[in-house]
């Protein structure tokens, strides 16, 4: 009787973001699809923490690396390390994100350059970081997780609608750039996901938020897990530059 191929097998994948929430969920949805991943989180115990729970599910599957990936020095490190411990990428999910809400007026200057050089900043830095692996093996999916904030703006979030716009832009053009070496790069935009992040919103803002969801009800992690791994399958193969909104309709 053969052993079961997964879709992603031995696949090397790194999932920015990682250590919880939906970067927690894609890395192990892709552990369980076969691949290994790197790890990525700010924080080294966040990172360390999910890849012990990966590597319980199957030993070799995960390391944990930790960075800001605003620092385009530290990352562009982290990529070189990461291809000398897994001698290859083939995948790269953009998911470090961070929110500092406040209306336009009120926002300072400091919020809005965090949240774009962590958001769309760190998406460029990680793709620097791997895009010569990738052309060199003629093959690649890249993934940039953007938002439902992106697509149709949300009040309090100019600096947060930025960021995730300007992802989409990003991956537009570069999936022009490297059509012709194999990699795909695609966003997928997910509406309001049960996470920590969402986790915080008071009754009164939750239900405004359920009343513009046309499936009235948020989504989970593995929404967007299942549909980031089926992007990165060969399934796939013929599908770039396209933002999929995961978002129960709130977008449409």
């Amino acid at each position: 009787m053969s052993a079961t191929i997964h879709p992603l097998q031995d696949q090397v994948a790194i999932v920015t973001g990682a250590g919880r929430g939906i970067g927690e969920s894609i890395a192990r949805h892709f552990v369980e699809s076969g691949a290994r991943v790197a790890v990525v989180s700010r924080s080294e115990e966040n990172s360390s923490k999910v890849a012990a729970a990966l590597e319980a599910i199957r030993p070799g599957s995960a390391r944990a690396y930790a960075v800001d990936v605003a620092d385009f020095d530290a990352v562009q490190k982290v990529g070189e390390q990461i291809a000398a411990d897994f001698g290859r990428a083939d995948i790269l999910i953009n998911n470090a994100g961070i929110t500092r809400d406040n209306l336009l007026m009120r926002m300072s200057s400091e919020e809005w350059d965090a949240v774009l050089d962590t958001n769309l900043k760190g998406a460029f830095n990680f793709v620097r970081s791997v895009l010569r692996i990738m052309i060199k093996q003629r093959s690649g999916r890249i993934i940039n997780i953007s938002s439902v904030s992106g697509l149709m703006g949300l009040a309090g979030q100019t600096n947060y609608a930025a960021s995730k716009a300007g992802m989409i832009g990003l991956t537009k053009a570069l999936a022009k750039e490297v059509a012709s070496r194999g990699i795909t790069v695609n966003v997928v935009a997910p509406g309001f996901i049960e996470t920590d992040m969402t986790a915080v919103l008071n009754d009164e803002i939750r239900k405004g938020a359920l009343a513009q969801i046309p499936l009235f009800r948020f989504g989970q992690p593995e929404d967007i897990a299942s549909t980031v791994a089926f992007l990165c399958s060969p399934a796939a193969g013929y599908i770039t530059g396209q933002v999929l909104a995961v978002d129960g309709g709130m977008s449409m």
